[in-house]
């Protein structure tokens, strides 16, 4: 059995987090290293390692993805000021 990501810890409860919205699909929780006033994690409950192990089934939780640092896919939502790129 593969190790369970910090991402499977905070959906399954076992790590605390500030989660803004969840349903049966993904769970959405503020960013413990924010980037931006607003730094929101949008994350499937059912890990996806990378877009190479995205099924049909998947589909309406990905679109334009970049490079992740934790092997579950997510999604990062920034806001609250003017961005840049890189981000910081």
């Amino acid at each position: 059995m593969a190790e369970r990501t910090i991402f499977q810890q905070i959906i399954d409860g076992e790590i605390p987090a500030d989660i803004v919205h969840e349903d049966d699909r993904c769970v959405a929780f503020r960013d413990n290293n924010p980037q931006a006033p607003v730094h929101i994690l949008v994350v499937p409950r059912e890990p996806i390692p990378s877009l190479d192990a995205v099924s049909e089934d998947d589909a309406p939780l990905v679109g334009h993805l970049f490079g992740q640092t934790v092997d579950h896919l997510h999604l990062h939502l920034l806001g609250g000021r003017s961005l840049g790129w890189p981000p910081g």
